[in-house]
């Protein structure tokens, strides 16, 4: 399944991707009335979700809504830092830090950027994973099966405020500066989360390319690491890391500008696009 947040003429709706259509879940007949709810089904309620998919007609057009940020807010937004071999070269030699992050940041996938007061923003393509059954003190072979899906996730940086708070929290959690999406695709629908490429453009220009088999640490490495020290509910999200290529990391260093349009993509799961506005 990829499902969705979505707004048409009548309001807020969750939904199902078909195509290039959606199917509206509550009107279609399910009890679901949120994402969240979903995530923490169990097999045989997602199992039943689907068939009520399966024969249900898509209601709206992809093209004809906007779409919201696919679940409503997480408990946890939980970045890992210097996840890929190159960006912690590039990283070291700036002298950065891990981060974490402020869920308040989580806007849309298509909405736009606020700069705000920052003057040196950047953009991080990373996969992202949803929490589903919760994870406490789980072992890395069981740890696939605390992930109920997987999202596009653009972690933009104010580079300026990161030096703020000893763990970058600030630079990482402007309002508007977390877009995710398009959808959750549900991890039945991905063979290997280590197997994807990733990429990032600015304007068009390719400027982060990768595949998420090198990261450093796995996703359920980090899923056990993290489980060992708190538990990781139903919703949470991950953030599991960016590849080389950010702005700060050029020669002269590069930041976006109003104007800008940053598109992430990860194959099989999909793409988001940002603009960013006039900071408000």
């Amino acid at each position: 399944m990829k499902l969705v947040r979505f707004n048409d003429d009548g309001g807020l709706r969750i939904g199902a991707v078909k195509g290039d259509k959606i199917v509206d879940l509550v009107a279609a007949g399910s009890h679901w009335r949120t994402i969240r709810e979903i995530v923490g089904a169990s097999k045989q309620e997602l199992a039943e979700l689907q068939a009520l998919i399966d024969r249900s007609g898509p209601a709206h057009l992809l093209a004809e809504v906007r779409l919201l940020a696919p679940i409503e807010r997480p408990g946890k937004y939980l970045a890992i830092g210097m996840n890929y071999a190159k960006h912690v070269e590039e990283s070291d030699r700036l002298g950065v830090a891990r981060a974490n992050q402020q869920t308040t940041c989580i806007t849309g996938p298509y909405d736009d950027i606020d700069p705000g007061v920052t003057e040196k923003l950047d953009y991080e393509v990373e996969l992202g994973a949803v929490i589903g059954t919760p994870a406490k003190r789980v072992s890395e072979a069981d740890a696939k099966n605390h992930v109920f899906g997987y999202f596009v996730a653009n972690d933009v940086s104010a580079r300026d405020w990161q030096f703020h708070t000893p763990t970058f929290t600030m630079g990482k959690s402007f309002d508007t500066h977390g877009p995710i999406g398009p959808w959750i695709v549900t991890a039945d629908e991905i063979a290997d989360p280590h197997a994807l490429d990733l990429r990032c453009y600015v304007n068009g220009e390719l400027r982060q390319q990768n595949n998420t088999g090198g990261m450093i640490h796995n996703l359920w490495a980090q899923i056990a690491y993290l489980s060992t020290a708190f538990t990781l509910e139903t919703g949470d999200l991950i953030a599991t890391g960016t590849p080389e290529g950010v702005g700060v990391g050029m020669e002269p260093q590069v930041f976006l500008q109003p104007g800008d349009v940053i598109r992430c993509e990860i194959d099989g799961i999909g793409a988001i696009e940002n603009r960013v506005a006039a900071p408000n």
